[in-house]
């Protein structure tokens, strides 16, 4: 159950242990040592400045529902609800396996079980269930460890609405600060645990289980799970192939602006790891080139080692190119082996049976460099799989050698979908026909490049080869300048021009442009680091426009010109079966967490869960009920200031309306000539996607919907009303 990132008031945790926004942070908070209530510092970024503001989470407030909400409490709310605990505990066919070993394991009255990264509670009352189940009310014992304060302050809320309060112990520590004599009576000889990521080991799986071994179980312990296995397979997919192989993308686009040089064809890459993706989405897009293969085994039940390295032969099933490894695990949860989950993608899945879509756990995609690896079917392909504390990394080519290594200061390594966007050549030619148009214009000119678009600062240093270029790049900083001055020295031309500032636009003077006025401002927009929120927070742009207003002549060219609140009534059947709200849990009541975790559904009033970010076309079965409405304008030639807007959406298409898509489109010129458009049509960018209180069943003969949208210029935040008729 991923959640976010945090700053210790500490300790901070293990550099393996790195937590991040929608990754969960079962082990990595640490807890006052003192006897005064538990508190913790929790890392907002508020979205229109790149300003980190902290909120302070205090054990003290809030448990009981009967004190004061802390100041900062509804923006917890907001943080927990884009984390995947409710998708997680809506996933019934994790949860009845975890039931069902749970029950099989604890069978001795006398058992002493552990549950680490205990979020809700669920395991730790399963645990508590099946020792009373067996006599062991009073002999037995249940201790929950779960770092993460805002998920403890909740689990106990949970626990006191089941009457569990008394039947589980509750520990605010990470697992190894954890001591057997101080928080445990004595060694634990069950150990349950969900501490397991896509990639099975990025929530520190390994470094947890050896620390639990060494300090906090005896020897030969229970455990559920039992058993990972990791799984792969190779394929051929076009699609995968452009999200990471920018230089050979590019070089079909033929418009003179290269970002991977001849001699830099990974100077832009994506980083060497696996990355998460909902692979069924690209089953019609790809091509099978090797049955599945084992990779590893991780036995939960006994120490594991911190890295290990295998060989594996793989036969071609077909002639093709290997352009990535798909892989999966599956747990196996029960010593005996008959209680078993698999995050397997649907073309493997289909001789066992499905499962419910979820999205806290998906498949992986390790890409291959460069174009791939050719097959040829009953070939033998060598591959070398290895693994650390945090990862699993491969080997196929002789490309792949330097997979492992840390990138150069002068790499610059973006997410795969701005990968697939920088080789796109529609989007690129699209931009380079607007600056061009811009700078026909006027002589000479002052260029400001806004954000962190390495695409636009190449673009602009190459058609004004003696103007003045500036970069603030307020997220790439050092790792921008170095890449640009790294580009340069491989094509034999100056960078004198262009000058990184690395900086926000609040701090930029007169001085840092000599004294000249910008004649263009531009910006996709895009600022690293922000790839994973919601399309609006984006109008950091706008905000970054009004605070350069000084700084600009009064002609000045803005790019883009305006953006425009663009949505579509959309059937999401599977996005929101995993985000409706709670009642029993495999027996346990968890209805007093809908609220805090976003849930939608059977809630009271009209009361609608918060708009997420979500790749909409990885978001199962969906079907768009609507054409594309406008409904709001944010216009960068006004400095940035609070809108409404409201529309009346007519339906197209009979179905079942879960909510709305909505995103951005940015509108590049005056003219309203050049829009380019972050929609569900388009995978490169994430959607806001506003669910329902209820769905709704609608057809085009009787069926309308207004929708009003506010925007907060204070906060960035967009609210959404909807009423049916």
């Amino acid at each position: 159950m991923r959640s976010c990132l945090l700053l210790l008031g500490v300790a901070p945790p293990p550099a393996a242990l790195g937590l991040v926004l929608r990754r969960r942070c079962r082990r990595g908070m640490a807890s006052s040592a003192s006897s005064a209530p538990a508190r913790a510092f929790q890392l907002r970024l508020n979205p229109l400045t790149g300003d980190s503001e902290w909120l302070v989470v205090d054990d003290a407030q809030g448990d009981d529902g009967e004190a004061p909400p802390a100041p900062g409490q509804q923006q917890q709310k907001q943080i927990l609800a884009a984390t995947s605990y409710l998708d997680m505990l809506n996933d019934a066919a994790r949860n009845r396996a975890y039931r069902r070993a749970i029950d099989a394991t604890v069978t001795d009255p006398s058992s002493r079980v552990l549950d680490i990264g205990a979020g809700t509670g669920l395991l730790s009352m399963m645990a508590a269930r099946a020792l009373a189940a067996v006599g062991g009310e009073g002999t037995g014992s249940v201790t929950a460890c779960e770092s993460y304060l805002p998920m403890g302050k909740m689990m106990r809320r949970v626990l006191r609405a089941n009457g569990m309060e008394q039947k589980v112990k509750v520990l605010h520590k990470r697992s190894d600060e954890v001591e057997v004599g101080v928080e445990l009576a004595s060694p634990a000889d069950i150990l349950v645990s969900e501490i397991l990521d896509s990639e099975l080991l990025g929530e520190g799986l390994i470094p947890t289980l050896q620390h639990a071994h060494d300090n906090l179980l005896v020897k030969n312990p229970k455990t559920v799970p039992y058993r990972a296995t990791t799984y792969g397979q190779l394929v051929e997919s076009t699609f995968l192939w452009k999200m990471h192989d920018l230089h050979n993308n590019e070089a079909t686009a033929a418009d003179g602006v290269w970002l991977t040089p001849g001699g830099m064809e990974t100077i832009v890459s994506v980083k060497r790891q696996q990355h998460a993706m909902q692979c069924d989405a690209l089953a019609d897009e790809i091509r099978l080139l090797s049955e599945p293969f084992k990779v590893f085994e991780f036995d939960f039940w006994k120490r594991p080692d911190s890295h290990r390295e295998t060989k594996i032969n793989i036969k071609a099933t077909a002639d093709g190119c290997a352009h990535a490894i798909i892989s999966w695990w599956v747990l196996q949860l029960d010593s005996a082996g008959s209680v078993f989950y698999s995050t397997a993608p649907s073309w493997v899945r289909q001789s066992s049976g499905m499962k419910d879509w979820c999205d806290h756990w998906k498949q992986c995609v390790w890409f291959i460099q460069g174009r791939g690896a050719h097959t040829v079917k009953d070939q033998t392909l060598s591959l070398r799989a290895s693994h650390n504390q945090t990862s699993i990394a491969y080997q196929m080519n002789t490309s792949d050698e330097g997979c492992c290594r840390s990138p150069r200061d002068d790499h610059l390594t973006l997410l795969p979908e701005r990968i697939l966007l920088y080789g796109d050549k529609d989007w690129r030619s699209a931009l380079i026909n607007v600056v061009e148009n811009a700078l026909s214009l006027r002589s000479s000119p002052t260029c400001l490049v806004a954000d962190d678009s390495v695409f636009l600062a190449r673009l602009v240093s190459s058609l004004l080869p003696s103007s003045e270029v500036i970069a603030m790049f307020p997220g790439l900083r050092d790792k921008g300048a170095n890449y640009l001055q790294a580009v340069a020295d491989a094509n034999n031309f100056s960078v004198d021009h262009i000058k990184v500032i690395g900086r926000r636009a609040s701090s930029l003077t007169m001085d840092d442009v000599k004294h000249k006025k910008v004649n263009l401002l531009l910006g996709e927009p895009f600022y690293y680091g922000s790839e994973g929120m919601l399309p609006w927070q984006n109008l950091r742009f706008w905000n970054e426009r009004t605070l350069l207003d000084p700084l600009l002549s009064e002609d000045a060219f803005i790019m883009p010109f305006k953006g425009v609140l663009r949505l579509c009534a959309m059937s999401l059947p599977d996005l929101w079966k995993s985000r409706c709200s709670l009642k029993d849990v495999e027996g346990f009541d968890h209805s007093i967490v809908n609220d805090t975790l976003g849930a939608c559904g059977n809630l009271p009033g009209e009361q609608q869960g918060p708009c997420l970010p979500y790749y909409v076309w990885q978001c199962g079965y969906t079907k768009k009920l609507s054409k594309v409405y406008s409904l709001m304008d944010f216009n960068f030639s006004e400095p940035i200031h609070s809108c409404f807007g409201e529309t009346k959406i007519e339906f197209s298409n009979d179905g079942t309306c879960h909510g709305f898509a909505v995103w951005i489109d940015w509108v590049l010129d005056e003219k309203n000539s050049v829009v380019l458009s972050t929609g569900p049509d388009s995978r490169y960018w994430k959607q806001g996607v506003q669910l329902l209180s209820k769905p709704v069943e609608v057809n085009p003969a009787n069926s309308s919907v207004h929708v009003e949208a506010s925007f907060d210029h204070a906060t960035g935040d967009i609210t959404f009303k909807s009423t049916f008729s």
